[in-house]
């Protein structure tokens, strides 16, 4: 019996990726036997990958209920309310879930007996590294976000000599040493900037000072301590609320902050409050990776 594995088309229309594409899909059509890939209509086109790409890789381009009528279903985002009515009983379904920030969704996928796998639960594990698809994400997240503020930033990243005289390197703060901070860091580094960088856990400071970067100490200890995969876990409330007040003149000195701290199963933390935002010169930018989070 034929496996069937189905790619939908995204519904959020900010989101323009998609779960499998052509060439992924070919290698499975070589290895697996007896395999149907069912494309919905236009899934790739926001990644610029067209219906005849996937034909061409011996998919079958289908209408989306015949996308959401296969055995497999791959997605990025989590599914909404009419695609979870249109899945049921044995089906399974791969992607980004969120399971512990929507647990209503988790909920109503299980009891219409679909099977889900959320590849952000994925543990950051040597065995488990090809499967880290969040990881992936997150330092693509972060690379972007230093792109985009040094587009927007209406100076320049490196330290410039000309003849009409010096332009100072930009100063770029990096909220959080994950694997999208750490990108962050990196990149703004490689653009010339001057990079400090902040993250709760005490054990990241080696990390950022080995991309160049100064680490951001604050004047109370609110070391965190780590789960199993290297996430944060939530700090004490008392010392999440002094957190923004600490942080205010490091952001006010800064050009570009780029936020990326999260703690899984929770709400962002408020690293930024207004008062620190307004006492940024004019021109600074803000990238919140963490914005969908909280």
């Amino acid at each position: 019996m034929a496996l069937s594995i189905g790619v939908p088309r995204e519904t959020d229309p900010d989101e323009t990726r998609v779960a499998l594409v052509p060439s992924v899909a070919d290698r499975l059509l070589a290895t697996v036997d007896d395999l149907e890939i069912h494309v919905e209509e236009g899934a790739g086109q926001g990644a610029y990958h067209e219906d005849a790409d996937y034909e061409e890789a011996g998919c079958s381009v289908v209408g989306r209920e015949a996308a959401l009528g296969a055995d497999l279903i791959t997605k990025v985002a989590p599914p909404s309310d009419e695609e979870i009515d249109g899945l049921g009983e044995g089906q399974v379904l791969v992607g980004f879930l969120n399971p512990l920030g929507q647990p209503d969704t988790a909920r109503a996928l299980a009891e219409r007996g679909v099977t889900t796998l959320a590849m952000e639960l994925i543990p950051r594990i040597s065995r488990a590294q090809k499967l880290d698809a969040l990881s992936a994400m997150s330092s693509i997240g972060g690379y972007r976000a230093v792109i985009q503020a040094a587009e927007r930033l209406p100076t320049f990243f490196p330290l410039l000599t000309t003849a009409a005289g010096t332009v100072r390197p930009a100063d770029v703060l990096v909220l959080g040493a994950g694997v999208a901070g750490l990108q962050a860091i990196a990149t703004a580094k490689r653009l010339g900037a001057r990079v400090s960088g902040y993250d709760i856990r005490e054990p990241t400071r080696e990390e950022v000072e080995s991309l160049g970067a100064d680490f951001v100490e604050l004047e109370v200890d609110i070391d965190a301590d780590q789960d199993e995969s290297g996430y944060a876990e939530e700090v004490e409330q008392e010392k999440q609320e002094r957190q923004p007040e600490l942080l205010k003149p490091h952001i006010a000195d800064a050009d570009v902050v780029v936020s990326t701290a999260l703690i899984p199963g929770q709400p962002a933390p408020l690293l930024i409050n207004e008062t620190a935002v307004k006492a940024m010169d004019p021109g600074s930018v803000i990238v919140d990776l963490a914005a969908p989070n909280g």
